[in-house]
Order: C-alpha cells, then structure tokens, then sequence
C-alpha cells in the first residue's frame, strides 16, 4: 500500500497535528531549559489545538455552501442510524492525501451543525465569530506560542498580547454559549448532548483564556517569563 492510499481516522488525524505542534515546543522547552513546566503544557495544548482549529474555521468560510448542503446529510445519517454525527465524523477514514483538505475539515461543521444550526446558516453570530477567529488570530496564536516556547519577545509585550487575545477567546466563546440559550437551541439537542458538544466543546475557550489571562499579566507585572518556568 502506498503512502497516498494510507487513511487514517479524522479524530486521529486531527490529535496528530495538535500533538505534533504541542511536541515541537515542549521539545524545544526541555532542549534548552532542561525541563518544563505544567503551564506551559497547557498552553502549548491550547495554542496548538487552535492553530489547527483556525484552520477548519478558514475552511468555514470557503466551504460554506458546501456546509450548508452537507448538513442534511448529517441529519438524515443520525435519524437512521441513531449515532452522534460527532463520532461519525471523527470515526471517517481520511486518506493522508487529504489530510489538509477544506472539504474534509468543512465538513467538522456540517456534522456540529447538528447540534447547533448557526454553523449552517451564515447570517448567525456563531458562524461569524468562528470565520473570525480563524482569519484573525491564527498569527497571533502563533506569535504567542512562539514567545511563550522561545521567549523572543519581552516579558512585557508578551504579557500585553497575551491579554489581548485572551480575553477576545474568553469574550467571544461566552457570548457564543449565551446566544445559544438565548436563541432556544439547547431545546432541539438532549442534555447529554449540550453538556458534551456545546458546553464541553466550548469550555476550554474560556477556562485555559482565563488562566491565559492571568499567566500574560503576570509576565507584564513580573517582567520574566518565570511563570511558565522560564
């Protein structure tokens, strides 16, 4: 079998590319500081998990009449097979060919959509919010991950970044959850399924920025990066 006929789960495929983010600055951290701190691991997680998670929000846009058409389709597969659409998705074979596909990752909506509609309607502000986010904080999660793995930037303008964008994820995902339920969508989902899918989806988008928050004011106060063991 070839490299090109090789496949791989989604879900898989997906923690791949976090995982292997997350290892090149731990790797990086233990190299030249002999060892790393918990802090710093949870951002490295975090600020990988959504450079790869920019990336799908990217393909959110330019495959929206794609996601549009294809959410009937996750409709229609949990009615007849009464499986969650999220672990369908996340069960599909991908090819490693398609590995950085945007019909792939844009379908990652379309199953969501199940449980929250907005993602295929592109006049909600969840749809929006999220197009943001992948088109406007993709450099600087990478800037941030950088400086908190290599510390090319000072302490000081690390910390003022840091705040800035930590507190826009905290912001943006808090008013994302609270148009959810003012809108009434949790009453088209179980309760299994909101506390799983929309809440625990959700939630590492506030409580990781929160700490984020904390950790770039001390960095601004502290001026050393001592706080992420630095």
């Amino acid at each position: 079998m070839s490299a090109s006929q090789v496949t791989l789960p989604a879900g898989l495929l997906a923690a791949l590319k976090i995982a292997l983010l997350a290892a090149l600055g731990i790797a990086h951290r233990v190299y030249w500081h002999g060892g790393i701190d918990i802090t710093y691991v949870v951002f490295a997680v975090f600020l990988s998990t959504n450079l790869v998670i920019c990336f799908w929000e990217i393909c959110l846009f330019f495959r929206r009449d794609y996601i549009e058409s294809r959410f009937a389709y996750w409709q229609q597969q949990r009615l007849h097979t009464r499986r969650s659409p999220a672990l369908a998705f996340l069960t599909t074979k991908v090819p490693l060919r398609s590995a950085f596909s945007p019909t792939v990752w844009a379908d990652v909506w379309a199953a969501y959509s199940v449980y929250d509609g907005s993602y295929a309607d592109r006049r909600t502000y969840g749809f929006n919010v999220d197009v943001g986010n992948g088109f406007v904080t993709a450099i600087p999660t990478l800037i941030l991950y950088t400086t908190f793995t290599t510390e090319f930037l000072s302490p000081l303008a690390a910390g003022i970044l840091g705040v800035m964008f930590f507190w826009q994820w905290t912001y943006a995902t808090s008013i994302y959850l609270l148009s959810f339920f003012i809108a009434k969508r949790h009453r088209d989902i179980g309760r299994g399924e909101v506390y799983g899918m929309i809440l625990g989806f959700n939630a590492p988008w506030i409580v990781v920025p929160l700490l984020g928050l904390y950790v770039s004011i001390r960095l601004a106060v502290d001026g050393s990066y001592s706080v992420l063991g630095g």
